[in-house]
């Protein structure tokens, strides 16, 4: 007698009627919303982390990359505690939600949904229905907290090489609170300028524009590095800011097609509009600084590339391929102008001193990808995402004017809020610890701050201290062992 399948036990995880496998779930969806937010982990830790810590100078190589790693680790906490309902859940004001925990079995296992998202035409009837991804709560929360944290760790390279690191931990999560959550709800998670129809795909202007202007504003409240290090702050590692910036960029097929909240065709759009502006705003940076300065720079490129991803980011899935191209145009272009000849002729900009230029980067990245996004967003496509039916760009006529005037409105609503709270912010933690390191901190870099440094040698300058971070020591006093006599053993 031959078996059959239901002679066999089928796995719970395969089972279609099982409580692990509710008929709601697509597995499909699910499988890609998680690929996607750890995609996008991975551009914070590691990428990130690897990148601030080999694009800085020598002496801060820790310092950086320390303040990545804690700005990732603690949004978590503030995320599942009260941070993802505050900028997805239930509406407290037009432009915040409700705060309360992400961490209950029966939240975390029910249907995603953002119970604001619903869209309503004029005379109150319902136009789009509520986003309800096909995927559990705990995916969404898991995808949302990785965008929250990447934007702090962007906004920490405006910072870098000067900044109180006890002023930086109480900073990550007041900011988080008042700032970053205010952005995503309001555009995201059904506030008011998504209920109005501004386009931010997937955080050009939640994301990059508030980052660049928190940063900037950070910048000026904390004041600037040393004389020193202002005058010459060289990479540390080139090739290593390579591989950081690598994983930056493929990391960012999550960061685009994961913001459908469905394995669907605007998510395929949305990856590959990425690659192609990031790459011709690679190559336009980089041809601008051959032009210009004789030489193709390394981290020139890594600068276009960046723009290039910020730019696309607003309207992936929104533009076609021939606009993706035209975005990193303006994207390796204008960014390049700002910084290299707005920045030396503005008094403004040359006071506040943006460590790693994320205003170049991000703010205006973040601003001309938005406004560009008005210009070229195409109507079949945000049918496909958009909730206000008939959306289109300017270029294609309609409404796509009152499209770019929203565009504009929305940018200018996140460069006020951030620079108000910011500023209040940084204000009230002044109060507490000194936002700037004192001078000898800044003279000595990693080994006075954190008693580490990034390419010591055994002995070589180095004052961690065994007994306190836990390295192999003897006990009694804090040093190495001895070593053994020759063909004496030693016990470990």
């Amino acid at each position: 007698k031959m078996s059959t399948a239901a002679d066999y036990n089928m796995s719970v995880g395969y089972s279609p009627n099982g409580i692990v496998v509710p008929p709601w779930l697509n597995k499909g969806d699910n499988a890609w919303q998680m690929i996607a937010a750890t995609l996008v982990g991975l551009q914070s830790m590691p990428g990130l982390v690897i990148l601030y810590g080999s694009i800085v100078k020598k002496k801060w190589a820790v310092n950086a990359a320390f303040m990545a790693l804690y700005a990732f680790a603690a949004v978590w906490l503030c995320w599942v505690t009260w941070g993802y309902n505050m900028s997805f859940g239930h509406q407290l004001l037009p432009f915040w939600g409700k705060a309360r925990p992400a961490l209950g079995q029966k939240f975390l296992l029910m249907q995603a949904v953002l119970p604001e998202s619903t869209h309503f035409f004029k005379d109150g009837s319902q136009e789009t229905a509520w986003i309800n991804p096909n995927y559990p709560m705990a995916t969404m929360v898991y995808f949302q907290c990785v965008f929250a944290a990447i934007t702090l760790i962007l906004l920490a390279g405006s910072l870098l090489g000067r900044m109180n690191i006890r002023a930086w931990m109480i900073f990550v999560p007041l900011w988080l609170t008042f700032s970053y959550t205010i952005g995503a709800f309001s555009l995201w998670g059904g506030g008011f300028l998504f209920q109005w129809g501004v386009m931010d795909y997937s955080g050009g202007y939640v994301i990059h524009l508030s980052s660049g202007i928190a940063g900037f504003t950070a910048a000026y409240w904390v004041g600037p590095r040393s004389t020193k290090d202002r005058e010459r702050f060289p990479p540390n590692n080139v090739l290593l800011m390579l591989a950081g910036a690598g994983i930056l960029w493929m990391g960012w097929a999550g960061f685009n097609g994961g913001d459908p909240y469905a394995a669907n065709l605007d998510s395929s759009i949305a990856v590959l509009n990425t690659n192609i502006c990031a790459a011709t705003s690679l190559l336009v940076w980089t041809s601008l600084d051959v032009i210009f300065f004789k030489k193709p720079s390394v981290i020139g490129a890594v600068q276009g590339m960046i723009t290039g991803l910020v730019c696309i980011t607003p309207g992936a899935g929104l533009v076609q391929g021939w606009a993706a191209i035209v975005m990193g145009i303006l994207s390796g272009s204008i960014p390049w102008f700002t910084m290299m000849v707005v920045h030396k002729r503005s008094k403004l900009l040359q006071r506040v001193d943006d460590t790693l230029g994320v205003f170049h980067t991000h703010a205006v990245a973040g601003f001309l990808g938005g406004v560009t996004t008005g210009l070229f967003a195409e109507p079949t496509l945000c049918s496909m995402f958009v909730p206000v039916t008939n959306s289109r760009g300017a270029f294609y006529g309609g409404s796509g004017g009152m499209q770019l005037l929203k565009q504009v409105v929305g940018a200018l609503f996140i460069v006020g809020w951030n620079v108000v709270v910011t500023s209040i912010i940084c204000l009230v933690v002044r109060l507490i610890v000194p936002l700037r390191m004192p001078e000898e901190e800044l003279v000595i870099g990693d080994d006075a701050v954190h008693g580490e440094e990034a390419y010591a040698l055994w002995g070589d300058g180095e004052k961690y201290d065994s007994s306190k971070h836990g390295w192999y020591s003897d006990n009694e006093t804090n040093q190495p062992r001895n070593r053994a006599p020759s063909g004496v053993t030693q016990d470990v």
